[in-house]
């Protein structure tokens, strides 16, 4: 076999991991902005997800959301995105080599891959095992591939990089790796603890935020009088956009049903024997129908002739 040869299939060989990354890279960002999109309300996610209900249970609970900015809830998909999205530039700079390969930028961006894809592997373990096979007792597709993916990238960084010392690998990754599941756990934890003190109706209308007017307070009532019951869960996210149509005031006059599980996430029993499978869903006239509406559209639905500027 000739030199050039050798040499051709040496680099076909140091470039596959890069590529490799740079693919996983970007179908990471695919599943990250998907469900960031839906958190936002701009795209429905749950047909996508294999497991039922499972994807809105999850990205529902408090534990979908990283934290909030002015009242606004920030997606933990979205700190997703982001790392994915940075493990893709990162790669494309060294597959297209711009760097010397034994460069220390060269150096710098590999271990840059392998501690990034080593943190989000931890934090991956915590919201797996901890959050969905413990507290939640359901599965997220999205989060189950976000898994998949973070740890193939951290295994390729470990091939393609071809680092010296393992004594250096192990010790920087252990430390990386112990201090996100330390931190995430602790994360884990204080939401779990902080959701047994939202479960009851009054400590949802303190995140509400929008003030109603009459009109809404008068269609609320008008609701009511008809028996029309709106079906939530405290950890709904489209529940909390419904609710925000309606306003403080107006939702004390509105029938909702808790339909959460005391201590627990998913839907309780009586909620499941009136035939509900996700939240909000509407009960009108003894027909269901899912899905956060406008307050317009629920008027004209129910037969509404009064005030509708909402």
């Amino acid at each position: 076999m000739s030199l050039n040869t050798l040499n051709r299939r040496n680099i076909k060989e140091l470039r596959l991991p890069k590529v490799l990354i740079s693919i996983l890279s970007t179908i990471g960002i695919v599943d990250t902005a998907t469900i960031t999109l839906d958190k936002f309300g701009l795209f429905n996610s749950s047909k996508f997800c294999l497991t039922s209900n499972g994807c809105d249970i999850v990205l529902n609970s408090s534990w979908g959301t990283l934290l909030y900015l002015n009242k606004t809830a920030i997606p933990l998909s979205l700190a997703g995105l982001i790392t994915y999205s940075s493990l893709l530039i990162i790669s494309l700079l060294l597959t297209f080599n711009f760097f010397s390969k034994n460069s220390k930028l060269n150096r710098f961006f590999w271990w840059l891959i392998f501690l990034i894809s080593c943190g989000s592997s931890s934090f991956s373990l915590i919201l797996v095992f901890d959050v969905m096979m413990s507290k939640l007792n359901t599965y997220c597709t999205f989060c189950i591939v976000s898994a998949i993916i973070s740890f193939s990238i951290f295994i390729l960084s470990i091939i393609g990089a071809k680092f010296e010392s393992r004594e250096t690998i192990f010790y920087r990754g252990f430390i990386v790796f112990l201090t996100f599941l330390v931190g995430g756990l602790i994360w884990s934890n204080n939401l779990d603890t902080a959701k047994k003190d939202s479960i009851n109706q009054e400590s949802n209308l303190e995140v509400i935020s929008s003030e109603a007017n009459e009109a809404r307070i008068n269609f609320a009532k008008f609701l009511s009088k008809n028996n029309i019951i709106m079906y939530s869960l405290w950890h709904c996210g489209w529940c909390q956009k419904q609710k925000e149509f309606f306003g403080k005031e107006a939702l004390k006059e509105l029938t909702i049903v808790e339909c959460a599980k005391q201590d627990e996430y998913g839907l309780n029993e009586f909620c499941l024997s009136k035939g509900i499978t996700s939240t909000p869903t509407w009960e009108i006239d003894g027909e269901l129908i899912s899905g956060a509406m406008s307050l317009n559209d629920l008027a004209r639905l129910t037969g509404y002739t009064g005030n509708t500027k909402f």
